[in-house]
């Protein structure tokens, strides 16, 4: 196609990465394609250089740069190709599946979309989850890459766009587990600061991070947006960690680590916002155990459960514990059936 477009972000289509826009809108060109437009500043967003990773809005306007063809041979990408060992491990993720949802139990340290430097992905390994239809099962949402858990995608075209209006409307909710350090006082609680971007993180944004801003201060703070997080003590050992079930209100970059390491409870494991110590220095407690439990990220995606678009029927899908988690669990003696699947439930 000739010629620069300026194209409106429509309002069901923002609250996405740009890479992810791009590829919706032209699904005949590549992610390194879109990389390089981006390198290069010919894809820009309002006026403004952009990285494949932006987030876009509704009513931003994307330039989009002469494009070829979808006809032409050279810019059609082949299928990507998924080893028959990556195929049966995502298959094996399955938990749920009809002809309209699939749901993963997503494991630790797969990212969950491509990105700089990633190349393994479960949008790419969708490739083997069509199960005889035509197209790839879609993303409708995300978890962080070392966050294990409840992934939802959708199996056709129309059934992404209700199940991320559903997601918009906050017809879904989501629990996550998650070892903390110490013990968050009160047992239960809401955490309401706002979640601005920290700068200078990594040329591809690999290293981004996320700062907490007071509520009172996020209006009158560039970029901030305001986020709010549900939690719940389920157990407590001695003041030194404690098994939390945590829902977020809002859904943005890093919300629950960066959350709770606000209050200064940081989620086990996790390097980027509690650091690795294992001591309460006055000011918080750092993330790590020690011993002989993982220092892998303490994360979990347990529950998920929305009104089925179909058949209006309430779907909830839960996710065992991935390896690491369930072995903390067993060394301190916590067990799922002694807690309730929503905590939170009988308080509204």
């Amino acid at each position: 196609m000739s010629g620069v477009q300026q194209i409106e972000i429509a309002g069901d289509e923002g609250d996405q990465r740009l890479d992810r826009w791009f590829r919706r809108r032209f699904p005949h060109i590549g992610q390194g394609r879109i990389e390089k437009m981006c390198r290069k500043g010919e894809i820009r967003v309002d006026g403004g250089r952009v990285k494949p990773a932006t987030r876009v809005e509704a009513g931003q306007v994307v330039r989009v740069p002469p494009l070829p063809e979808p006809g032409d041979v050279a810019a059609q990408p082949a299928r990507p190709q998924v080893s028959e060992a990556d195929a049966k491990a995502i298959r094996a993720a399955v938990i749920y599946r009809d002809d309209h949802i699939i749901a993963l139990n997503k494991p630790p340290g797969l990212a969950t979309q491509g990105g700089s430097k990633q190349t393994r992905h479960v949008d790419g390994l969708s490739e083997a989850l069509r199960f005889g239809l035509d197209e790839k099962p879609r993303l409708v949402h995300r978890l962080d890459k070392d966050t294990s858990g409840v992934l939802l995608l959708a199996r056709t075209r129309a059934m992404a766009g209700a199940l991320t209006e559903a997601f918009r409307a906050r017809d879904t909710r989501k629990i996550y587990w998650a070892a903390v350090a110490g013990a968050p006082t009160p047992t239960m609680g809401t955490i309401r600061f706002g979640l601005v971007k920290a700068p200078g993180r990594g040329a591809g944004g690999e290293g981004e991070k996320m700062r907490c801003i007071h509520p009172r201060d996020v209006d009158s703070t560039p970029g901030a947006k305001r986020a709010t997080t549900d939690y719940a003590v389920l157990s407590d050992l001695g003041g030194r960690v404690s098994w939390a079930a945590l829902v977020p209100v809002t859904g943005r970059t890093h919300q629950l680590r960066a959350h709770m390491a606000e209050i200064g409870h940081p989620i086990i494991g996790d390097g980027k916002y509690g650091g690795s110590g294992q001591e309460n220095l006055g000011d918080g407690w750092g993330a790590g155990l020690g011993g002989a439990l993982s220092s892998k990220l303490h994360l979990h995606a347990r529950s998920l459960s929305l009104t089925h678009p179909v058949n209006g029927g309430r779907l909830v899908l839960t996710a065992p514990l991935p390896e690491h988690m369930e072995r903390t669990w067993k060394m301190l003696d916590w067990h799922a059936g002694d807690v309730p699947l929503d905590p939170f439930e009988e308080l509204e």
